[in-house]
């Protein structure tokens, strides 16, 4: 806490415990950062150098542009898997955007019968391993003939418990009477969480969109259960097609990894600051 004559907590630290703050911080830095770097360098390295010793980070002759046309030449349709993961994230996104909005509006402002049961119930499939319902959900799709199709892909994973959850948190910290000002000028319900409530859960927002596009990009195993044709394969699935039986190109799958993950990484970069402000709940901002 910071006042007007005192200087803020973090600054009364000594020097040594700081630096070894900043020490413990620098390590757990690197140690995230270096699988990362690893993978960009695999993806340039020719094959005779993927399993030399001592181990060279910067790859002595890089041939990155050749394993990019190898990549392709051993995965024509890596382009296709690329956009089928672009539209399963988007659809996604935006069915959980209007599901999860709605509802987390509802919890958040209407009172009605058993509201906080239901609320509770909705929060308790966060407690279910999805490995539980994989087996009933595929039969479901089976039975629906979606087998095979975007429909599949997209229209089960509209709604999430986690996103209810934190919109819900979002809308209840802001102050009613700002909702109740665009009432009284003749706004309902709709334009109420459309022109009001939304633009002031920006934070929020960019968690819910950061959380939810990565998770919807990384699936693997309900797309591997749902799809199996080219037409609808995920880039998940396309990239453990890359390993082989007996012989696995990981200079190939190291840059078809790179390539998947630019656009996480791209994302994560242009939100962070609306992330991080969003997981921590800090408030509305004035």
């Amino acid at each position: 806490m910071e006042t007007q004559d005192s200087q803020p907590v973090y600054r009364e630290i000594s020097w040594p415990v700081r630096v070894l703050i900043y020490v413990i911080l620098t390590v757990g830095a690197l140690g995230m950062i270096m699988p990362f770097l690893w993978m960009a360098s695999t993806a340039c390295k020719p094959p005779t150098e993927l399993n030399q010793f001592p181990v060279r980070w910067i790859p002595e002759h890089p041939i990155c542009m050749q394993n990019l046309n190898d990549l392709y030449d051993l995965s024509p349709n890596f382009n296709r898997y690329f956009l089928n993961s672009a539209l399963v994230t988007l659809g996604r996104t935006f069915g959980q955007l209007i599901t999860c909005s709605l509802a987390a509006y509802g919890f958040a402002r209407f009172p009605f019968p058993g509201r906080n049961i239901v609320f509770a119930l909705c929060l308790g499939l966060l407690m279910i391993p999805f490995q539980a319902i994989l087996i009933p959900e595929y039969i479901l799709i089976r039975n629906l003939d979606w087998y095979n199709t975007f429909y599949a892909l997209i229209i089960p994973g509209t709604f999430s418990a986690f996103a209810l959850f934190l919109l819900r948190q979002a809308f209840m910290q802001i102050p009613i009477e700002i909702e109740e000002a665009a009432i009284i000028d003749g706004a309902n319900p709709l334009r109420v969480l459309w022109h009001v409530t939304l633009p002031l859960s920006k934070p929020a927002l960019a968690a819910f969109a950061v959380i939810t596009v990565q998770a919807a990009w990384n699936d693997f195993l309900y797309p591997l259960v749902v799809t199996n044709a080219p037409s609808t394969r995920v880039i998940t699935i396309g990239l453990s097609l890359l390993q082989g039986e007996r012989r696995t190109p990981w200079n190939l799958l190291m840059m078809g990894s790179f390539l998947a993950t630019v656009p996480m990484l791209a994302m994560f970069v242009l939100l962070q600051r609306y992330f991080i402000e969003g997981v921590s709940m800090s408030g509305v901002k004035r």
